[in-house]
C-alpha cells in the first residue's frame, strides 16, 4: 500500500511552474497534463457564448483556469468559471480568489477520474458553488449539479441556467467531430 503526502497550500504555492496544470485537492497535488485542441476548444466556446450576456447584465466575468483558493489544503482551477461581480470587487489584486466561483465548469478529459470529478464538486458546494457544470465532449452532453444534490443532464441545445435568466447558446459549445 502506498503512502500519499498531503501538502498545505503554503507548501503547494512553492512548487515551481513547469507549464503544466497543478491543483491542490484536500491536500493532494494533482498534475494535469496540458488541455488538447478539443477540450481547448470547448472551454473557448463556453467563454465567448457566456461572457457577452454576463458583460451585458453586469454580472461579473467568465474566467478560463482561474484559481480558486478554497481552503488550507485545496486550490482548483475549473476550466471556465463564472465570478460574481462582489467576488472579483472582493479579491487581493496581488492573491488568490477566495472560494468557490458562482459556476464551476469542468471539462472531462481522461486525465479525470469520477471520483476526483465528484470530490471538486464536493468541494466547489461546500465554498459556495451555486452550480457546477460536468462536460462530456465524448458524448456532447452537460450535466449540471446543483448544491442541494439535485442534477440533470441536458444536450447542448437544452443548456440553460437559472443565474443567466434569458440565457440561450447561440453557437455550438462542442466542436464539429
Amino acid at each position: 500500500m502506498s503512502t500519499r503526502t498531503l501538502q498545505t497550500f503554503e507548501q503547494f504555492e512553492q512548487f515551481q511552474d513547469d507549464g503544466m496544470k497543478h491543483e491542490l485537492l484536500k491536500g493532494e497535488h494533482i498534475v494535469l497534463p496540458p488541455a488538447n485542441s478539443r477540450h481547448s476548444n470547448i472551454q473557448h466556446n463556453l467563454l465567448h457564448l457566456l461572457r457577452p450576456y454576463v458583460k451585458q447584465h453586469q454580472l461579473g466575468d467568465v474566467r478560463i483556469e482561474t484559481g480558486f483558493k478554497l481552503s488550507s489544503d485545496t486550490w482548483l482551477q475549473p476550466d471556465v468559471s463564472f465570478l460574481r461581480s462582489t467576488q472579483i470587487q472582493a479579491a487581493d489584486p496581488n492573491g488568490y480568489f477566495e472560494g468557490s466561483p458562482a459556476v464551476a465548469i469542468e471539462i472531462v478529459s481522461d486525465s479525470n477520474t469520477p471520483a476526483k470529478l465528484n470530490l471538486k464538486m464536493e468541494q466547489y458546494f461546500a465554498h459556495g458553488s451555486e452550480e457546477v457544470w460536468i462536460v462530456y465532449p465524448k458524448t456532447r452532453t452537460v450535466r449540471q449539479h446543483y448544491p442541494d444534490g439535485a442534477s440533470k443532464t441536458v444536450v447542448e441545445g437544452e443548456l440553460r441556467c437559472d443565474l443567466f435568466p434569458g440565457w440561450t447558446p447561440v453557437a455550438s459549445l462542442f466542436p464539429n467531430p
